[in-house]
């Protein structure tokens, strides 16, 4: 399915889905790649959880709505008990008010559960290399909807933001819009290799873990307004 060469260690899955169907069709389609392993599945949040403990896989494919806890409040548990997990969160359009809260509590992204079968296989091996995966589209239609989850801007103390010179807060601006690298660096034309240099300023400076994190202040802060 991809010619992306093997890593010398497979990426190791958690499936974490209530429904025994979906897991079926995940592990069908991720089971094809030689770089991707799923070495365990959970049917809900508490078992994802310990699971993600005990085994400490790589990426944990996480649903949001599932029996005995949810998939933000595994999410946050993965997070804070500080594992070396990544979790990428798994959604449907009519669960979009949860995804904020996921995002929140520390997952490294999202995708829709009826995402390409290509698309899910590069999002589970950027996340797994310490990226996030971040979906334009889909980002600004939760951020739009649900405008009102959102702490008021000018509430939202906006210090933290001080400490970027001019250009990363205009790089910042660009990565909360759901730009790539390459595409921030065509629109500012200057090499990829400079934006990526920038977007890993903001985050250290911000103390931020990863992409998804930078969108998120960039909206709290009033940076970036929905339907701006």
């Amino acid at each position: 399915m991809s010619d992306q060469a093997p890593s010398a260690r497979p990426v190791r899955i958690l499936l974490a889905d209530d429904q025994p169907l979906l897991r079926t069709g995940f592990r069908m389609v991720l089971g094809a790649e030689s770089d991707l392993d799923v070495v365990a599945e959970a049917g809900d949040g508490v078992e994802a959880v310990e699971l993600s403990r005990r085994l400490l896989p790589d990426v944990v494919l996480m649903d949001i709505r599932m029996p005995r806890m949810d998939g933000v409040a595994a999410t946050r548990a993965i997070v804070d008990a500080r594992l070396p997990v990544r979790v990428l969160v798994l959604t449907t359009f009519d669960l979009d008010e949860y995804v904020v809260g996921a995002l929140r509590a520390g997952a490294s992204g999202f995708l829709a559960k009826d995402v390409p079968a290509e698309d899910l296989i590069a999002a589970i091996r950027t996340v797994a290399g310490g990226d996030a995966v971040v979906t334009p589209r889909i980002l600004r239609r939760l951020l739009d909807r649900f405008a009102e989850l959102l702490p008021d801007p000018a509430a939202t103390p906006a210090a933290a933001l001080n400490a970027l010179t001019d250009r990363e807060r205009e790089v910042l601006v660009q990565v909360a819009r759901g730009l790539s690298n390459a595409e921030i660096a065509t629109a500012l034309s200057v090499s990829e290799t400079t934006i990526k240099t920038h977007v890993g300023h903001v985050l250290t400076k911000l103390r931020l873990r990863d992409r998804v994190q930078a969108v998120v202040l960039a909206y709290e802060s009033g940076l970036v307004r929905p339907r701006a």
